[in-house]
């Protein structure tokens, strides 16, 4: 089954971390198109619920914030699936939501080629031989231009949604994995996307992983 989805016919398993308004997530699906591989997002949200059993809807606000920041709910009466992601009366925090979205990200990286965006995706599959994690900067004015244009703001609101989301990906990040988000130890390359533009940005990292042996 692994890199069936490839039309390479080699096996990647990508993970892209990256700064709000970089692009990330475009450049990271542009790169999933290049090789032919699978890309996933936030999506494994959706693919967490229907594996534990659970309703998408209870993962609102609880998605990538660390445990020690939320109220705890308990969820009573859910039947354990038959992968035993949840069990039932367990606490839905998010040290469960962190559990039941790694196991979907192993079971992912086993299974088939794929690009993974955010959820700690590098760390969660740090004893997985051949995984390429990439993470995603650029420059302030680029960001900016971005976010404004995409989220339809102006530039303080602009400002403020990227430092607040970047504070919440770091704070998330570095929580769960004791390393520091975008330190460059975690990654095996980090790329400017404001230099090349999102196109060009995947093109890149689309020759760094074919190049890699």
């Amino acid at each position: 089954m692994c890199g069936e989805n490839n039309e390479l016919g080699k096996k990647y398993v990508i993970t892209i971390g990256r700064q709000f308004g970089s692009g990330g997530r475009k450049i990271g699906r542009k790169l999933a198109d290049l090789l032919g591989i699978d890309f996933y997002d936030k999506g494994l949200i959706a693919i967490a619920a229907k594996e534990s059993g659970l309703s998408e809807n209870l993962f609102d606000g609880i998605d990538e914030k660390p445990t020690n920041s939320l109220l705890y709910s308990l969820v009573m009466g859910l039947q354990s699936d038959r992968h035993g992601l949840y069990h039932s009366g367990e606490i839905l925090n998010s040290d469960t939501v962190f559990r039941i979205q790694s196991q979907v990200i192993e079971n992912l990286a086993i299974e088939r080629s794929c690009v993974i965006v955010g959820r700690c995706a590098d760390y969660v599959l740090r004893d997985f031989p051949g995984v390429i994690n990439i993470f995603i900067h650029a420059s302030e004015e680029f960001k900016l231009e971005r976010v404004m244009r995409i989220y339809k703001q102006k530039e303080k609101e602009a400002l403020e949604l990227m430092r607040k989301t970047d504070k919440k990906r770091a704070n998330y990040y570095n929580f769960y994995t004791n390393r520091e988000w975008g330190g460059v130890k975690s990654y095996h390359i980090t790329i400017d996307s404001s230099v090349l533009g999102i196109d060009g940005s995947a093109k890149i990292l689309s020759d760094f992983v074919l190049s890699k042996p």
